[in-house]
């Protein structure tokens, strides 16, 4: 089985935005149960499908799955959940570490929050300065909660 171990945190500041590459990326739900969300994300020129399990903590099942592009851009358009999920995405390296910074589009445009991927909920870490409040807990903050209560109706 595979494992995510994910913490999300708010920006303070904007530092972020001069380092790493944006990419866009968009994703949708086959399922936003929370006991398994299937999701669809185009990354550049890659697709993949994930499938995760109920979130303990900041942890959780993972699979992932490459698919073949036009596999996925065919679910996205037909089988989704709609609005979709369409950010950008800067992997930022900080102190050995890589932050994954997502800035939201769409309905989503205005939302944008940190995630470090962690080997086990109480591995150390250094934060950078434009890291601020964290917010794993907080499920609104969860891309598949994103499609049924976007960030534009809080």
């Amino acid at each position: 089985m595979g494992v995510e171990i994910e913490r999300k945190f708010l920006l303070a500041g904007d530092a972020w935005r001069a380092l790493g590459e944006p990419v866009l990326l968009r994703q949708g739900y086959l399922s936003t149960n929370p006991d398994r969300t299937v999701r669809v994300r185009i990354e550049g020129d890659k697709a993949s499908l994930t499938i995760k399990g109920r979130s303990e903590g900041a942890t959780r099942g993972e699979w992932e799955y490459p698919i073949a592009l036009l596999d996925a851009n065919e679910l996205l358009d037909r089988l989704c959940e709609q609005p979709m999920i369409e950010k950008y995405r800067r992997r930022i390296a900080f102190a050995g570490n890589v932050w994954e910074v997502d800035e939201f589009l769409g309905a989503n445009a205005g939302l944008m929050f940190a995630e470090i991927e962690l080997a086990s909920e109480d591995q150390p870490f250094d934060k950078p300065d434009w890291i601020g409040e964290e917010v794993t807990h907080d499920k609104r903050y969860f891309n598949s909660s994103l499609i049924k209560l976007p960030y534009s109706a809080w």
